[in-house]
């Protein structure tokens, strides 16, 4: 940050700033009106802007995102349109791991026992093969672990555990997630 007053001028520097300028521009134009099914033209967009994106990832063009150079998306992981990566600071989307629509990733706060409210950044992770539902909301510096689910529309404000269902403001553990990895489905 480079300044700690946000009353007198911004948090970011002219040229993360500028940065930003240019990320929106192209958002606008190559990533919000590419097709659907154009997954690795955005992820190649992501790439260009400093993202470190694995293989077969699935971002939507509703997707917001304020700094790609803060994201950090495993292999196979999907992020739904309308899904929200307010990447003030880092977000690391584990392999496999599903952030639906409307979620809401906030990783940037203000520390209000300070005059002047100075920005305070928070790195979040969301570990393999977890999933948060429509419209939650994860706090800055909060660990989804892996495997945990994250009910819709939650209120996430401290870290989960592991192959757990959790739901609810503020969101709690309520039961064990089980995967049934043996079970084989047939087509009749």
């Amino acid at each position: 940050m480079v300044n700690h007053d946000t009353h007198i001028g911004p948090s970011f520097s002219l040229k993360n700033r500028l940065a930003r300028l240019l990320w929106t521009i192209s958002a606008v134009l190559f990533f919000h009106l590419s097709p659907r099914p154009f997954h690795s033209w955005r992820s190649f967009l992501l790439r260009l802007f400093g993202a470190k994106v694995g293989k077969g990832v699935h971002v939507y063009p509703g997707v917001k995102i304020w700094a790609p150079w803060n994201l950090d998306l495993a292999d196979e992981c999907g992020i739904a349109s309308g899904a929200i990566l307010y990447s003030q600071g880092k977000i690391t989307i584990g392999k496999r791991a599903v952030v639906s629509q409307g979620a809401h990733l906030v990783t940037g706060t203000h520390d209000y026992t300070k005059p002047g409210f100075p920005l305070v950044t928070r790195s979040i992770t969301v570990c393999d093969q977890a999933w948060i539902a429509t419209e939650a909301f994860i706090h800055p510096g909060v660990t989804i672990g892996e495997g945990c689910i994250i009910g819709a529309r939650a209120v996430v404000s401290k870290d989960m555990p592991a192959w757990k269902i959790c739901s609810g403001h503020p969101c709690e553990p309520i039961k064990e997630r089980n995967l049934n990895k043996n079970k084989l489905w047939k087509v009749i």
